[in-house]
């Protein structure tokens, strides 16, 4: 045990910081501490509720061009963001005696060439100095890091990590897994061959969820992320999400709603449903054969990914499904409204697939329906942030 390092890992989102400390455990795997504090951005004065985020193809654009142009109100909106993020480790440290303090942050968004602030994010500012403007804050609190803050990880690869070295991870003890995660948006992770793979360093043959558009000209993350579910049912109902806020009114209401016969809660998971079966069937069929058109891209201009990759042939032995997606598929298990249509889904689009052969077919449909047991829900509450107290320490140990 390394106790006397203070461990804190940070789960950064579009609305909120969460932040927790961690049991540095190297023979065991590491697991939440007790120390944990989180901040929502609208709790500052200086947060704007009404904020748009520049168009993501004009991010795309100056973050290809290297001229990245924050706007006045991205600015503003990202002192919010740092303040909230240092003001959670401030309250963490202060709940600990110890004075080593190690810090690793996770955010969404496509970081910059330093990989040490946000050049491109879909639901909130771009803030090219974000760990320069958290390591501020933290010093004029008295604060002082072990090492500063080496980069900003992406919240996604860090459930994969999470689950890779955390003591209840889903991905130890199996060669080839994914993981997709519905929370605020969607975050996906892949194990193969044994090892934890970055997305980034495979994007030429494997599309992150969120860059995928469906049919109906919406990101896939929209059906598999607890505000995009949120969004649907409010289409359905002609409510905004503020409505939906105030009425208490999620996803698993949505679900409860469904059971109790709302037709519009009945079509919005029928469509969750259809679209995550989708999803995964894509990855399945992207591992064993590359990519195969399913899905359009958000942005026109993507390199259309190779069909050949090191891993072809490669089965999943299992599909993780964590955060509050999990959480909701999990309660539904072996419901009318949301798992029997996935399960149903899901089998049909292998059992019909000419892709695959049929040994392939057998592994994931034996008896002719998707094997239930394929399926397995994280056990993390907070991956993102134990992945990005891990990240620290492994690369505060290199």
């Amino acid at each position: 045990m390394k106790s006397d390092i203070l461990l804190v890992g940070v789960d950064g989102g579009a609305t909120k910081v969460n932040c927790w400390s961690i049991n540095i455990d190297e023979s065991d795997g590491f697991s939440l501490g007790s120390y944990q504090a989180g901040k929502s951005y609208f709790e500052y004065s200086d947060y704007d509720p009404e904020f748009i985020p520049v168009d993501l193809k004009i991010q795309l654009k100056e973050r290809e061009t290297g001229n990245i142009k924050p706007t006045e109100k991205e600015i503003q909106q990202g002192k919010t963001y740092t303040r909230a993020c240092a003001d959670s480790i401030i309250e963490v440290v202060k709940q600990s005696s110890c004075t080593k303090i190690l810090v690793g942050i996770g955010m969404p968004g496509l970081k910059t060439e330093n990989q040490r602030g946000i050049s491109a994010m879909a639901n909130g500012p771009r803030q090219i100095s974000y760990a320069d403007n958290v390591e501020r804050f933290l010093k004029k609190a008295g604060v002082e890091l072990i090492t500063p803050i080496s980069h900003i990880g992406s919240d996604a690869f860090y459930c994969g990590l999470g689950e890779e070295y955390a003591t209840a991870g889903q991905f130890r003890n199996v060669q080839n897994s994914y993981y997709l995660g519905g929370g605020t948006g969607a975050a996906d992770a892949l194990k193969l061959n044994g090892q934890l793979v970055s997305l980034d360093e495979i994007k030429d043959w494997f599309v992150k969820a969120w860059e995928m558009k469906c049919p109906e000209s919406r990101s896939i993350e929209t059906y598999v992320s607890s505000k995009g579910i949120q969004s649907l049912y409010g289409e359905q109902t002609g409510q905004t999400l503020a409505d939906l806020n105030k009425q208490a009114i999620y996803p698993p209401q949505i679900r409860e709603k469904a059971l109790a016969g709302d037709a519009a809660a009945k079509e919005t998971l029928e469509k969750v449903a259809k679209y995550l079966a989708l999803l995964i069937y894509e990855r399945i069929t992207t591992l064993f054969a590359g990519w195969q058109g399913l899905f359009e891209f958000l942005n026109p201009n993507r390199v259309v990914p190779k069909k050949s990759h090191p891993y072809r042939n490669f089965l999943f032995d299992n599909i993780i499904i964590g955060q509050r997606l999990g959480d909701m598929l999990k309660e539904s298990k072996n419901d009318h409204v949301l798992w029997k249509p996935f399960i149903h889904f899901l089998s049909m689009l292998i059992n019909e697939a000419s892709i695959i052969d049929d040994s392939t077919r057998l592994h994931y449909c034996p008896n002719g329906q998707f094997s239930e047991e394929r399926i397995v829900f994280s056990k993390l509450r907070e991956a993102p942030a134990l992945g990005a107290g891990i990240d620290a320490f492994l690369s505060y140990k290199e």
